[in-house]
């Protein structure tokens, strides 16, 4: 089993259940969406937050538009947000480890969405996507291949 007394709970990153668990929504979109990578740069605070993705161009209004609506209907489809363990070497094939130290433990916590997003997080999350609110993208920006989304979730 993985040690999570570690974890620092005061943590911006992980001070929000909510807006964290959006966040994976929003990353397994732009995958979706993008063919991108997962965020790799992301601040995730209480009142707003942020992910950077790379992207080839910048999105068009509608495209911005359909991340919004597809986050905000992956949320109202009310899916468990469940929590399993797992060794480095049965990692399913379909979870990215690019983001993982390199003196990371053998077990791995993976927090799965549904069956729409698994990935490897030591964060915390709700239990059921019902207690995310309503997604809304604040800004964006992009800058040399950088796509910057600010956004919220309202309760």
């Amino acid at each position: 089993m993985i040690d999570t007394t570690d974890i620092n709970k005061s943590n911006k990153e992980y001070a929000n259940p909510a807006m964290h668990t959006a966040e994976h929504i929003l990353n397994q979109t732009m995958v979706r969406m993008f063919g991108c990578q997962r965020s790799r740069n992301s601040h995730i605070e209480r009142k707003k937050s942020k992910c950077d993705y790379y992207l080839n161009e910048a999105p068009t209004q509608e495209q911005l538009a359909e991340i919004e609506n597809t986050v905000n209907d992956i949320i109202s489809k009310n899916l468990p947000v469940t929590i399993s363990f797992v060794s480095k070497e049965n990692v399913p094939d379909e979870i990215d480890l690019n983001k993982l130290p390199e003196n990371v433990s053998e077990t791995l916590r993976i927090v799965s969405v549904g069956d729409y997003d698994k990935c490897a997080c030591i964060g915390e999350h709700v239990k059921n996507t019902s207690e995310i609110g309503r997604f809304k993208i604040l800004t964006t920006d992009y800058t040399d291949g950088r796509l910057r989304l600010r956004f919220k979730v309202e309760q």
